[in-house]
């Protein structure tokens, strides 16, 4: 455990991440010091940190250390080399990574709750935090998106649960285990487990070794909720040494849903013999909602309860979100870069926009999607819009040829299959292109892990003249 009262001043390396931004933020808010850098600091987090008094540098350098820190947490996008990581080692200031800090500080005292999977976590986490908060249980939370309908993704409250977003990435330079394998679970939900990371994980395998150190770590008398439908995430718990609570769709499954109606305005679903109700579209909401639906039952909120406060849930930033309604367009903004993630949300978009054309724009950002691995798997996810552009892969030179996912043939291929699909550039060719063959009606998707050079942004403002 850190010792907090010796902890009156943290710096955060790298504090213009989402999560390290809100985490600092609830730090300042609980009354310690907050500085912080980064390369470079946009709104909205930049307005974000001013408006909570966080003093932040733009620039990596020795000298943002002064004064000096009682405690520096480095985000996990610094590596050796960085001068102000160099300054931080070489002057023996004491650091940490970001899990580390929320373990030191809260979490050897908490009842935790970690949402793990590769697709799904963000938005269970916030639902599940959302559930709790709302059955006036005062949770505290850390999850890496920007929730609808919660103050901030991170919160210290007052309850006795700690509702952390799992991440199965690396978790510091000096850390290459995953993040979630700092958060002490109580309880954890599997949603689903997928070969992804491809820069740090060799193989499923691998990712799957992961998971599995995840579940060795809930202690009997915890809980883990398993995706039933997923053969990857069962093989995963096989040897759990904890209670499981498998949750699907399929007979197996000892938590079984059923989707009874999905349109435009949600879904409709049943489980445990009653019916909730769902605004966030698509299949896979249906699923992350049964997860936290359960979850939330097995810490004590009735199902009348839950029943009375899922409807009122919209989601997260960047997750099918609606950014710009005109002249009969829509423009809907997510996160959505796995072949999965873009199966389930291209779904999602045809059953809350039935008989709308529907246009998906892409960009091959994540260094899974950069690589070649999901070649044709990227190509069939995508062609189940009418309309595809996908653009030149990010930092295409870090990658050797042989490895590069080939953007032009994905197009090719959705080609082939009968639809419209172009292979430019970048955001501003692909702008030129689309705007003329735009008709009232259309639904553009916007798919990346990144900001795309701003092109929902671009498209927003040029939908409005």
């Amino acid at each position: 455990m850190l010792d907090r009262a010796q902890l009156k001043h943290l710096h955060f390396l790298g504090i213009a991440g989402t999560g390290m931004g809100t985490v600092a933020a609830m730090f300042r808010e609980i009354g310690l010091q907050v500085t912080g850098s980064d390369q470079a600091v946009y709104p909205p987090m930049s307005d974000f940190l001013r408006e909570r008094g966080i003093v932040f540098h733009e620039g990596y350098a020795e000298k943002n250390l002064t004064p000096k820190p009682d405690l520096a947490i480095v985000g996990n996008a610094l590596s050796r080399g960085n001068p102000e990581l160099e300054a931080v080692l070489t002057h023996r200031i004491p650091f940490v990574s970001l899990p580390e800090l929320l373990r030191g500080w809260f979490l050897y005292k908490t009842r935790n709750l970690v949402v793990s999977g590769t697709h799904g976590k963000t938005t269970t986490s916030t639902m599940l935090a959302f559930l709790l908060e709302k059955a006036g249980l005062h949770p505290s939370w850390f999850i890496g998106g920007v929730p609808l309908d919660l103050p901030a993704g991170c919160h210290h409250g007052t309850g006795p649960f700690w509702v952390l977003e799992g991440d199965e990435y690396d978790t510091s330079f000096a850390d290459k285990r995953s993040k979630f394998l700092q958060y002490l679970p109580e309880l954890v939900i599997l949603n689903n487990v997928e070969f992804d990371h491809a820069d740090i994980y060799a193989d499923l395998a691998a990712i799957q070794k992961s998971f599995r150190q995840l579940l060795q770590q809930v202690p009997q008398n915890g809980l883990a909720l398993i995706n039933a439908d997923d053969p990857n995430a069962l093989a995963v718990a096989k040897d759990a040494p904890c209670e499981i609570l498998e949750v699907g769709s399929g007979p197996q499954a000892a938590a079984r849903y059923k989707v009874l109606k999905e349109d435009a305005s949600g879904s409709v679903l049943s489980l445990h013999g009653r019916e909730f109700h769902l605004k966030v579209p698509g299949r896979h909401n249906v699923h992350n909602a049964s997860m936290a639906i359960c979850a939330a039952h097995t810490l004590g909120v009735s199902l009348e309860t839950i029943a009375s406060i899922l409807p009122e849930f919209r989601g997260v930033r960047r997750r099918l979100e609606v950014r710009a309604e005109a002249k009969g367009i829509t423009l809907v903004d997510d996160f959505g870069h796995h072949p999965s993630a873009l199966r389930e949300s291209i779904a999602a978009l045809r059953a809350k926009y039935p008989g709308r054309r529907l246009w998906a724009l892409f960009e091959p950002r994540s260094n899974t999607t950069r690589r070649g691995i999901f070649q044709n798997e990227l190509a069939q996810s995508l062609s189940a819009a009418d309309g595809v552009y996908i653009a030149e892969i990010a930092r295409k030179d870090q990658l050797d040829p042989q490895m590069r996912l080939d953007p032009k043939k994905i197009a090719d291929d959705i080609r082939k299959a009968g639809r419209e699909s172009f292979y430019l550039p970048g955001p501003e060719e692909i702008l030129k292109d689309l705007l003329p063959r735009l008709k009232t009606g259309d639904v553009v998707a916007v798919f990346t892990n990144g900001s795309f050079g701003g092109l929902v942004e671009k498209l927003s403002v040029a939908l409005a003249k």
